[in-house]
């Protein structure tokens, strides 16, 4: 088994090997993983949160199994700021998004003198580290304000706040409490909506007096209700709730 760690801003995470092939989601810097094999120029690999795809193998670089095993036990760090710099030699290298792992900065060579989050915070913190992405575009497997789907959302705001998602909405629907009532919920806990098949797909964060934020083509808040996210600007249902998780 080979490792690798993400030293670019953003890493496509790809269905096949090929460049055309659909995101399934990005490695932001500092993210570790697992490669399970290569093939031609791209390289299978599995993340800590149990996605797995390809990645150019131009874009990989690869680590030994004690520096995989020394940076999976580090203390976690998240960039907190929309986005920063990461430096060497006091020359600027490249911008990082919101929610890269910069406690692995070092390792890397770099250096990170922007605002860091990661510790488990509040639960009504979330609502502040939601709204950092308001009108963020929506992209498919997309985790940065540049581009965000609705599991990435989750997953990011939750990592800012020192809480481990799954990456996908079906995989994070599986964790925390069933809530029965929006009535019973608070700010910070997730609703997820199925599609006509009955497949969890889509993921948003509560918020107060019947409201929710999440993607969906961009970063949004609408109205919640026990049939689902009725949304403003059509004046319909979007999506059809499926279940409420209290996961703090």
């Amino acid at each position: 088994m080979s490792y690798g760690i993400c030293a670019l801003s953003i890493i496509p995470l790809r269905s096949a090997a090929q460049s055309d092939a659909p995101m399934i989601s990005e490695l932001l810097y500092g993210e570790i993983f697992s490669i399970s094999k290569k093939q031609n120029h791209w390289v299978n690999v599995l993340l800590p949160d149990g996605t797995q795809g390809w990645i150019e193998q131009m874009q990989c670089r690869e680590i030994t199994p004690e520096e995989f095993e020394l940076l999976s036990a580090a203390t976690v760090k998240v960039a907190a700021d929309m986005v920063q710099f990461i430096c060497k030699d006091k020359e600027i290298l490249f911008p990082i998004s919101i929610g890269s792992l910069v406690h692995n900065s070092t390792f890397l060579g770099h250096n990170y003198l922007g605002n860091t989050s990661g510790d488990k915070v509040e639960k009504a913190n979330i609502r502040e580290m939601a709204f950092i992405f308001l009108n963020a575009p929506h992209r498919h497997g997309g985790k940065s304000p540049f581009g965000i789907d609705s599991a990435g959302f989750a997953q990011t705001v939750y990592r800012l706040c020192g809480i481990s998602l799954p990456r996908t909405a079906s995989a994070q629907a599986e964790q925390g409490e069933v809530l029965s009532f929006i009535e019973e919920t608070e700010v910070g806990d997730l609703a997820f909506f199925d599609d006509e098949e009955g497949i969890i797909k889509h993921v948003g964060i509560i918020l107060e007096n019947n409201h929710i934020i999440h993607s969906y083509g961009k970063v949004r808040v609408d109205r919640l209700d026990q049939t689902g996210i009725f949304n403003n600007s059509l004046r319909t249902h979007t999506h059809k709730l499926r279940v409420i998780k209290k996961i703090i």
